[in-house]
């Protein structure tokens, strides 16, 4: 993975939200209503598991178990009730859309805690793709149900703390490992609260069995190693604006299955959502190559001998 070239790590990232707006559908048509939190650790831990198989069982070291915890809860456990609720309550395009705000939220939290400062082009791309969005948005006619956009929104600023969080400490260990971690972590956390609030879990007919079944394995485990991959060696800025796929394949799931032919304004609203990733897009492979230099440079200087040192 790290000998990956720099323009590569957008498509891959871009696998994770194209994955994520397809669960909006599979969940409001073919998963069961009224269980949010049995439906979210039944995604989770199987993803988390599978990935732990992965890279053989390895367990977190040191402070990356309380880590695992903090984003699990942020990445995984509060997020999937949230945006289970929201594919619940919400039409497939809205309880897409709403999600894409994230891109402006995850650049002012990396600003903050990482100290990147977004770039002019990342603020026009955010601007250009959120106004893609909402011109999408406004050819439906569904009505909003205030709860559901409360629930869409509260997952899209919990995700985006814990997005770069997660980029922040991801040098630390491998990206398959957290990742599995995460899950696991977010599915522990929510099965005691599904039984006590629950009661028993949902009966399963065969649709809804096939859907957590690309749920988990497609929209969770092979959605969330490429998004966090995609952090690991992308701007936060960039990998936000990459997310602005989710609302838009949402948009797209709703009205081409729904049998209805896409409008003028709806290619419009795609044209400006593509439009803002590419404008957000990595610097070019000169302004990659100085700062691969820097990095090696202060690798170099971390692992000088003692005697160096003296």
């Amino acid at each position: 993975m790290e000998a990956t070239p720099r323009w590569a790590w957008t498509p891959i990232t871009a696998l994770a939200p194209v994955a994520w707006g397809t669960n909006y559908f599979v969940t409001h048509e073919f998963l069961p209503s009224g269980h949010p939190l049995y439906g979210a650790a039944i995604r989770a831990l199987p993803a988390g598991l599978l990935l732990l198989l992965a890279v053989r069982r390895e367990l977190p070291r040191g402070s990356w178990w309380w880590k695992s915890l903090v984003l699990g809860v942020l990445n995984v456990g509060a997020f999937f009730v949230l945006i289970y609720l929201a594919a619940q309550l919400l039409p497939t395009s809205l309880a897409s859309t709403v999600m894409a705000t994230s891109p402006l939220v995850m650049m002012l939290i990396a600003w903050v805690l990482l100290a990147e400062r977004p770039r002019p082009a990342h603020l026009a791309g955010a601007g250009v793709g959120l106004g893609g969005v909402c011109l999408m948005l406004l050819t439906g006619t569904a009505s909003v149900d205030v709860r559901g956009v409360l629930a869409s929104a509260a997952a899209m600023i919990m995700s985006s703390w814990g997005y770069v969080l997660a980029k922040r400490w991801s040098h630390q260990v491998e990206v398959l490992a957290s990742t599995a971690w995460q899950l696991i972590a977010g599915g522990l956390l929510l099965l005691p609260l599904a039984v006590a609030v629950e009661g028993a879990p949902p009966a399963l007919d065969a649709p809804a069995v096939l859907g957590f079944g690309y749920v988990t394995v497609v929209a969770t485990a092979v959605a969330f190693a490429a998004w966090f991959a995609g952090l690991r060696h992308l701007p936060a800025g960039t990998v936000g604006l990459v997310g602005l796929l989710n609302p838009a394949t949402g948009v797209l799931l709703g009205t081409l299955l729904a049998g209805e032919a896409l409008t003028a304004r709806q290619l419009c609203g795609l044209a400006l959502v593509l439009t803002g990733i590419l404008l957000g897009r990595p610097p070019g492979r000169r302004a990659g190559r100085g700062r691969t230099a820097a990095g090696s440079e202060g690798v170099r200087r971390r692992v000088r001998p003692p005697s160096a040192r003296r």
